[in-house]
This record gives C-alpha cells, structure tokens and sequence, in this order.
C-alpha cells in the first residue's frame, strides 16, 4: 500500500473539513474562521478565509454540484455560502435555535441540509423560492438532548442523527413542496415529517459519536463513547430488526466511520488512526488497522553519540523523546470523508484532526 499523503495544515484542531467535487478546494473548519485551501501541486495553499461567524465553526460541507458551502457556529447560526465570480456570498438560514449548532450535511440531492444543536432538536433547512431565503423545519420528538452527529440515507428523506441521550435514530424529514415521495425502504413506506423510523439504545448508555447509512441504504452504523460500534439491519417497517450487531473493542472510543461497501467499515477516534471492520448480517469483527507501523525512519532509533546521550539525560531525564506516537496522526482523529469512490467502494479517504494534520488514506 502507497504511503498517505499528510498535510500539516497548523498547529490548531480541526473541527471538520470539506472537499469540492473536483478534489481541488478544501475547506477547513479552524476557531470562528472556514479556510479554504487550493491545491498547488502535492500541497495545499490558502486561498481564501470566509469569516462570518463570532464563535467557534463547529462544522462544515460542500455540496458536490453546486459547490455551496454550509458551515455552522456555537453562534447559533448556519450559512450559506455561494460561489460567485467575485468570491463567495454568504446568506444567513434561519435555524430557530437558542443553543450552538453542532453538526451541519447536505442532502444528497443538495435541496435541503439538517443542522443538529444543542437545543434538544434538528432543523432541516430548505430554500424558499418566493421569499429568497433559507427556512427550517424541527425533528424534536423524541428528541432529549443535544445532537452529535448527523447522516443522510441515500433517499435525502431519511436521516439518522445520534446524541449524548445515547440513542441512534432514523427520521423522516419528509418537506412537502420540495421532496418526491421516496419509495418504499426497509425503514418506512409511508414517512410524514418527523416520522421515527427506528430508535437504538447504546447497551452502556454512552454518547453516540458518529452515524452513517450503507451505501445502499439499508443498514446503518454507529459508534459509541463505549468504544464500541453497532450495525442495525432493519427489516420491515414497524417490525425490530433483522439484526442488530455490537462490536465491543478494547480500542479508545471511535469518532467517525465510514463505509466501504456493504461489507466494510472504517473509524478512526481517540487512537489517533483508522481501523478496519468487516462484516454482514451474522457478525462483525476488528479486521485490522489501515496504517503500517514500520513506516521508515520513525521507529528506527538514531545511533546517539555517548555526548549527545548523557546531554539528553541532562535535559530531559530520558534518552529516547517518546513523546512522538508512532501513527500519522499525533492527536484524536475527529473526522472521516470519503475522498475517492469507484461505485460504493471507497479508494481513497481523508482524516482530520486535533493535531492539525489532514492526510489522505489508500483503502
């Protein structure tokens, strides 16, 4: 496997980060500003910082076709940001909230995106034609606290989200005037507005981290602050699942997952690098990590001189600096993209985190 590509971007976290379609804009979530970095050869440069936030930008997604970009803010607010030829406009949405915003993605046919926040609640924004302006629905019920995490079925009408509640959940947010009737799924035939379509209980009541829905559609997966990720098989409508698949770890708690097809997950969390599972309907299982640890030059301790021995027991009290983890990332991983696909197979992915690294992974 060819070695990853890592951008060390700075010295702050990165909260989320975006790529355009064409892989050639990248946009970063760093402190109240959202960076946009160009791609110039192997690297990325900055090329422009969108700043209309006062708080901390928590999230951020680039819609592939219209290359809009949405980013949300503990302000409590959601932009939107249109490519113009003179840069990019930003337009307020009108969210309705009172606690941060804390997650932000498009839908998949990009007419509508969900914000989740910490007001107990999910505004599914959509655009208004006759009054120009973005406008929000609320998923409350069954709804007891804030919103971590949030994902898209394939439909853009279902859309799981999970909490610090320590439930998963399946909604409909169903908008008459801007959605087709979806057609029947495993997860509801008939889906009004705010419909439950399947609710799941992490076994050791921890935060759910990171949802995501298979290619597909048709399972979903999350992960816990037990360390632990889960797969809901659903069956039918208003009947319990065909299967419901708990992977316990002795790892660190995993805060973002992806799919690689029906059989494959890749998360990445608090181990600072990616881990693959595989797996179906009769089980799943740790399949290994997706780095090489013997990666040259990193574990391979330098000949010291006896000097320069003694100076570093001098300085530090210790011969070796073992400060240095021996993975790419030097922190948490806190979110996963998929970079390139061929079908539903993932090629390629990136990571960012709190180190202020973004690498670009060989599945």
């Amino acid at each position: 496997m060819s070695a990853p590509e890592v951008h060390h971007l700075f010295h702050n976290p990165i909260a989320d980060h975006s790529f355009s379609a064409d892989r050639q804009t990248l946009a970063i979530a760093r402190d109240t500003t959202v960076e946009l970095y160009g791609r110039v050869g192997n690297s990325f440069k900055l090329k422009d910082e969108l700043k209309g936030h006062d708080k901390t930008v928590t999230s951020i997604d680039i819609a592939p076709n219209s290359g809009r970009i949405v980013t949300c803010s503990q302000d409590r607010n959601a932009l939107v940001w249109e490519p113009t030829p003179q840069g990019y406009k930003p337009t307020l949405v009108l969210l309705r909230i009172n606690r941060a915003a804390t997650f932000v993605r498009w839908s998949p046919n990009e007419t509508k995106f969900a914000v989740g926040s910490g007001d107990r609640l999910i505004a599914i924004c959509y655009f208004e034609e006759e009054n120009d302006w973005w406008v929000s629905k609320h998923l409350k019920k069954p709804i007891r606290s804030t919103i971590t995490t949030v994902a898209w079925h394939p439909n853009s009408v279902l859309l799981a989200a999970g909490s610090t509640d320590a439930h998963a959940r399946v909604l409909s947010s169903f908008i008459k005037g801007v959605d087709a009737r979806p057609e029947p799924t495993a997860w509801g035939e008939r889906l009004p507005f705010n419909t439950i379509c399947g609710e799941y209980l992490n076994n050791s009541a921890g935060w759910i981290h990171s949802v995501a829905f298979s290619p597909s559609g048709d399972a979903l997966a999350f992960s816990a602050h037990d360390s632990s990720i889960t797969v809901v098989y659903p069956s039918a409508p208003e009947q319990p699942p065909k299967a419901v698949v708990t992977i316990n770890t002795q790892l660190l708690p995993f805060m973002s997952l992806i799919w690689n097809g029906e059989a494959e997950i890749i998360a990445a969390g608090y181990d600072c690098e990616a881990f693959r599972f595989k797996g179906g309907l009769n089980g799943w299982q740790l399949s290994g990590t997706i780095e090489a640890k013997s990666r040259p030059g990193l574990g391979d301790a330098r000949e010291e001189s006896a000097l320069n021995m003694f100076k570093q027991m001098d300085l530090k009290g210790k011969v070796k600096d073992d400060t240095q983890l021996k993975t790419v990332h030097q922190n948490t991983v806190t979110m996963l993209r998929p970079y390139e696909t061929s079908g539903d197979a993932v090629a390629k992915f990136s990571s960012s985190g709190v180190d202020g690294r973004l690498v670009i992974w060989n599945v």
